[in-house]
């Protein structure tokens, strides 16, 4: 098992490269199966769940290659398979996305109900909905979704809930279906906007990406090409919280602001300093006194729930009450006992959460009970008193790239050690 092990009392005085985004590489990813052709993906961030989605796509008969400097090359001509390995997709939930295209390339698909995170209850009705409006016959059995369908045909599509990954795999599938779909009430997020860049690079036909209302006009074939995956706009947001809850400066690369608008917005009314410096870089400055905050997670454009866990812990130390609301995800607190570990005063009653920000966080040995559960311990115990060592480190690897290494770049030291060392028995 290995730990994460943190000296408290580090600031961050330095300057962090920003990965392209794990949410929007993994659509992308599963979006080159629909291309009969050749797709090279720039700025793919080295993940786990990458690496997952990648065996996903050559079960299925696609040919991957990482290339140097974050490049995948995806060759889907000899895509063959209908039916995704239940290992692979029950460790990661992404892996649904390939059910669309798979679906709309083969006429038939069958993947297993998916897994990841244990953030709550995240039904894949609204995908299904869609396909079933598509012209889809959509089973149920055996812990298997199993779709078929001859030929799809355009449709009329309202989603009940701006569901990102029901937006996305909806919309792959339209892109070959017969005639014009209409998608509403669907998700806003970079990343569905990310996606549909890419298939109108295929060939597709698709508008209004980013907007209560997509239109794709189905196409009779897709061909494959380049294109770069956008800024991680949560490992970003991550980093901002760093250099606000340790008081300390970063210079970060490779970041779209307009992509963060509730995020800044959020840390400016803390009193965090955030200001653009050149096309792509950001200076945070987290050294004045801090004031506490309100939080209401919402979909996209609202503030995003990925980072409510590291907001949390920044406002742990911010002297006054905060509370902060969670609609998205009815089980998104487990973080609350491990950071109570380290010190904090937080109490939750539903989905609210009162924050009284302490004088200082002590430093313990604690778990990731989620991917940014575990970015949010790590931040806290930055800042902490004394060691804290965070465990569970899959959930972390899961999406951040080589966070020793940034956190390095960052100017602060974090070790990665083995059960079996001594400093940890």
């Amino acid at each position: 098992m290995e730990r994460l092990v943190v000296e408290g009392g580090q600031s961050f005085s330095g300057s962090v490269t920003i990965s392209g985004a794990k949410n929007s590489a993994l659509a992308l990813i599963a979006g080159t199966l629909l291309a009969d052709g050749v797709t090279i993906l720039g700025n793919v961030p080295q993940l786990l769940d990458v690496r997952v989605i990648t065996d996903v796509l050559s079960s299925l008969g696609a040919q991957t290659e990482l290339l140097p400097g974050g490049q995948l090359r995806v060759d889907a001509r000899g895509v063959n398979h209908y039916e995704a390995p239940y290992d692979l997709v029950t460790k990661m939930r992404a892996s649904f996305f390939v059910l669309g295209p798979i679906l709309a390339r083969t006429g038939r698909a069958k993947i297993p109900l998916p897994g990841g995170c244990a953030i709550g209850s995240r039904p894949v009705d609204l995908h299904l909905k869609g396909l079933r409006a598509l012209g889809a016959q959509v089973y149920i059995e055996h812990g298997f979704v199993e779709a078929v369908a001859e030929k799809l045909y355009g449709a009329n599509i309202y989603l009940d809930y701006p569901s990102v990954g029901a937006t996305e795999n909806i919309m792959m599938a339209a892109t070959l279906a017969d005639g014009i779909t209409v998608i509403e009430n669907c998700a806003q997020e970079p990343e569905v906007v990310d996606l549909a860049d890419m298939l109108n690079a295929m060939g597709a036909r698709v508008r209004g990406a980013g907007t209560e209302t997509i239109v794709i006009e189905g196409v009779s074939r897709l061909h494959g090409c380049e294109h770069r995956v956008i800024p991680d706009r949560i490992e970003a947001g991550t980093f901002m919280m760093g250099a606000a809850i340790t008081r300390g400066e970063l210079r970060l690369n490779g970041v779209r602001l307009d992509h963060m608008q509730a995020t800044v917005s959020k840390l400016q009314e803390m009193g965090v300093l955030i200001q653009a410096d050149g096309p792509d870089g950001v200076i945070v400055k987290g050294h004045s006194e801090l004031t506490p905050v309100d939080v209401r997670t919402m979909p996209y454009p609202g503030f995003p729930t990925d980072l409510q866990a590291p907001m949390m812990a920044l406002l742990a130390t911010v002297k006054g009450t905060s509370i902060i609301t969670e609609t998205v995800f009815e089980n998104r607190f487990l973080h609350v006992d491990e950071l109570l570990r380290m010190g904090a005063n937080i109490k939750t009653e539903g989905n609210a959460a009162v924050i009284v920000g302490v004088d200082r966080l002590s430093g313990a040995p604690v778990q990731a009970t989620d991917l940014r559960a575990g970015a949010a311990l790590l931040i806290a115990a930055l800042t902490a008193d004394g060691q804290s060592s965070v465990g569970a480190l899959h959930h972390i690897d899961r999406g951040y790239e080589d966070i020793v290494t940034k956190f390095a770049d960052g100017g602060v030291n974090v070790s990665r050690l083995v059960a079996c060392d001594p400093l940890l028995v």
